[in-house]
């Protein structure tokens, strides 16, 4: 049986199992079924995330182990709650190679280890190849032998039986490992990696054995009957991911498993043995929803004027994979090359299938699934590069053929070549309108209408009613509330526009040219004088390697980066100042045009962090963009309350991620992995729970109040949530209204959000717009107030008194 609503906690050193445990009667207060955790496995050690785990069989000891496992365990029971985890099949750390038994046996034994078919390695090389050392020709002259290990600084390697005898230089030769600069690691690493990240190696978990052994733990919680559900991350790096799942839901056939599959628009799920995915295609509806597509000429016009030239995102997208797939994993095409070598010289191998890669419209296909979105692929490479098309038609047939080699391990690189062009660079590039720049988004379509959200919330009903849907994640690029406060801009464009110009002329980024100075901000009222809070703690340091060298420098790159970062100041203000800096550092970074991860300049991030400086130091553009912001706040909280309550009713599977039962207002992890202040949320429940009706204000609290009573309400009684009928309302301003009905075969809870609420103040309010109820009666479960469509004239209710004092109503029989 799937969760009724699932709420996911960072377990982390920091926050262990024995932290999470002490939130089991809150959680259950707040209204969710389940549990749903960072993963619990032993980790690399300081693992600040989980996601490196380095031993199957053990809870990881810095969480409390399995002791700590079992507190957890008996908390949720007593508390009424389940437990979902999140698992990671595809990759292993090896980063800390002391940590990871089955990696430290391959590098000591090689080829002849008991787990050397647990690792996806190409054998062809003699050795397997380390990136560890410093980039310095030298640096193997650091190399120590200590015993039956082979060290370099920090770094602790295992040595082959009989060879601890001799210079450091000649024993290291006598491995069946070579250690080069970390330089050398995206062109000739011969391991498969997550992403393009060398201390994450890829599994074979298509073997039954590693399948086995990897899953013993996991599967002995289940049989236990400690585990209700399973979400597994990043399927798409798995040889074959439906008979990963066919497995695993065969090894917990009641289990609820949900996949972080990152859908793009209009594509289908295939139709694998799961519940559905993690919900980022829920995201980029629900988000979009709120959204004023007739902003879109204006921002791209500001967009084009600001970088001076075309807001092209499909060139983005293809410039961005291009990137990924010939430099960060140019050792991954080298070794698909090398399976067709009778098709055309390796080069012109590599270029194509590159080619046919950054066309991909798609993560992944799963052939003969998918086998349209290669297709499209194929002929988007040839009108691309014509004359590649000699190449492209004869890898065309090993290609599409599920059993060959080649599209086996194409299927794997596709996925990586999207996740590292697209989320990772081409997001922080194009800034025309970053509330969409979201994972599983889609920048190059301004927002969703209404007609189309309703269409694909009935077609989640239909088809995967038990997916999990979410606002906010760990890996989302800024929280819910900031592309909440965002969606206003996509209604004042002029402002907006004005804004950014006055914002630029007073703090330029480079090379750009300081745009004139126009009209001051509008005097027209804010909708309200206050701003939201500021979050708990300042992020860590950590930042993840991931980019190559920046491209040439351009003043338009560096335009692009600061209308990106004057959106996260706007989206996050206010924000403390190393917050700031930490992202700006990132999103550079990550762009990978002006500065990267692996070639930082010092002069070009001196003038960034100068313009993060200035927003804090200049008193004129630090009251200005107070002022701005101002603003729009009210707006924001109302968007922010609409679309929770929209994807706590919607179909599906509700997630809520971390606090954001309040105001969140985090950008990029590390960010919206801080500590969360739940002894404050608590003290706001227990209030709400004693009659307390509060204001939309600062304090979040009335996004606390919609967040567990809309909780509660699905918990309480499922069957008002079996269903999905759009809601149309009637008058002048019915397209400022969302609204469904979740019931099926009887009235249901009906759902209505409010939307482009600046505009809706702008016009006057609601009028004389209705919205029709069917005759039995129903209560609104965040005010109390009974609204009954046979007492209503014409059998509607007038929204100026529905939506009031609240910007949203869930009406339930």
């Amino acid at each position: 049986m799937h969760p009724a609503s699932t709420y996911r906690v960072q377990v982390r050193p920091g926050f262990d199992l024995a932290a999470t445990a002490e939130l089991a009667d809150y959680l259950a207060a707040l209204g969710v079924s389940h549990l749903y955790t960072a993963p619990l496995l032993t980790a690399a050690p300081g693992s600040a995330h989980g996601y490196d785990v380095v031993d199957h069989a053990h809870v990881n000891p810095q969480l409390g182990g399995e002791q700590g496992r079992q507190r957890l365990v008996a908390a949720l029971r007593a508390a009424g709650l389940g437990l979902v985890v999140d698992i990671v099949p595809n990759h292993v750390g090896v980063a800390v190679p002391p940590a990871n038994p089955a990696w430290w046996d391959v590098l000591r034994h090689g080829r002849d280890s008991a787990y050397a078919d647990w690792f996806d390695i190409d054998w062809s090389r003699p050795r397997i190849l380390l990136p560890v050392l410093g980039d310095d020709p030298a640096a193997l002259d650091e190399l120590k032998v200590v015993g039956d290990e082979l060290r370099y600084y920090d770094h602790r390697f295992p040595l082959r039986p009989g060879t601890a005898d001799g210079d450091p230089r000649e024993v290291h030769d006598r491995q069946h490992y070579e250690l080069v600069s970390w330089r050398r690691g995206n062109s000739e690493i011969n391991y498969r990696r997550f992403f393009a990240i060398a201390e994450l190696a890829g599994l074979r978990v298509e073997d039954r054995s590693v399948f086995e052994a990897t899953h013993r733990e996991l599967l002995r919680w289940y049989a236990a009957g400690e585990l209700s559900g399973i979400r597994v991350d990043h399927p798409d790096g798995l040889r074959d991911p439906a008979g990963y799942l066919r497995r695993l839901s065969a090894a917990a056939p009641d289990a609820w498993l949900v996949v972080e599959k990152i859908l793009e628009t209009g594509e289908e799920l295939p139709d694998w043995p799961v519940a559905g995915t993690t919900g980022y295609d829920a995201l980029r509806e629900v988000c979009g929803v709120f959204v004023d597509r007739a902003g879109e000429p204006a921002f791209t016009r500001l967009d084009e004027e600001l970088t001076g030239a075309p807001s092209d995102w499909p060139g983005q997208v293809h410039r961005g994979k291009r990137e990924a797939a010939t430099r960060l994993l140019a050792a991954e095409l080298t070794r698909l090359a090398r399976l067709a070598p009778d098709v055309a010289t390796p080069a012109d191998v590599e270029d194509t299938l590159a080619e046919i890669a950054a066309c991909f419209p798609v993560y992944r296909s799963y052939l003969p699934d998918g086998f349209d979105h290669l297709s499209r692929a194929l002929a988007a490479a040839e009108r691309r590069r014509p004359e590649l098309a000699g190449v492209i038609e004869a890898l065309r047939p090993r290609l599409s053929h599920p059993d060959d080699e080649l599209a086996v391990r194409f299927e794997q690189y596709t996925g990586a070549v999207m996740a590292k062009g697209v989320e990772d660079t081409a997001y922080y590039r194009y800034s025309r309108f970053t509330a969409l720049n979201e994972v599983g988004g889609d920048p190059g379509s301004f927002g969703v209408s209404v007609p189309d959200f309703h269409a694909a919330a009935a077609a989640r009903q239909r088809r995967w009613p038990a997916g999990m849907t979410a606002l906010s994640t760990h890996d989302t690029k800024r929280a819910e509330d900031v592309r909440a406060r965002l969606a206003v801009l996509s209604e004042i464009p002029a402002l907006w526009k004005a804004a950014v110009h006055r914002w630029t002329a007073l703090a330029p980024l480079s090379s750009e040219a300081p745009l004139s100075c126009e009209a001051p901000l509008s005097s027209e009222a804010p909708l309200s004088s206050e701003a939201p809070p500021s979050s708990e703690a300042p992020p860590s340091s950590e930042a993840p390697p991931s980019s190559e060298a920046p491209l040439s420098h351009e003043a338009s790159s560096d335009a692009g980066l600061a209308h990106l970062l004057w959106q996260a100041v706007v989206g996050a203000w206010p924000i403390e100042r190393e917050r700031l800096h930490a992202y700006a550092e990132k999103a550079a970074r990550e762009a990978a045009t002006s500065t990267s991860w692996t070639d930082p300049d010092p002069d070009f991030e001196r003038e960034l962090h100068g313009l993060v400086d200035a927003v804090y130091d200049d008193p004129a553009l630090r009251a200005d963009l107070t002022a701005f912001v101002a603003a729009i706040t009210a707006a924001g909280w109302s968007n922010s309350l609409s679309q929770k309550l929209v994807q706590l009713t919607m179909p599906g599977v509700p997630d809520v991620y971390q606090g954001t039962e309040l105001w969140d207002f985090s950008l990029v992890d590390p960010d919206n992995r801080r500590p969360v202040d739940f002894a404050a949320r608590r003290d706001l429940l227990a209030r709400l729970d004693d009659g307390w009706q509060p204001a939309v204000d600062r304090t979040g609290a009335a996004k606390l109040l919609v967040t567990s009573r809309a909780l509660r309400l699905r918990r309480e009684r499922p069957e008002l949530f079996t269903g999905y009928r759009p809601v149309t309302a009637d008058g002048p301003a019915a397209a400022h209204v969302v609204a469904f009905d979740r019931g099926a075969d009887s009235d249901g809870a009906i759902t209505v959000a409010t939307r482009l609420p600046h505009a809706l103040h702008r016009r006057g309010g609601w009028g004389d717009t209705r919205l029709p109820l069917p005759p039995r009666g129903y209560t609104d479960v965040l005010t109390g107030r009974r609204f009954a469509g046979h007492d209503l004239p014409g059998g509607a209710v007038a929204l100026a008194d529905l939506l009031n004092p609240y910007p949203v109503a869930l009406l339930s029989p």
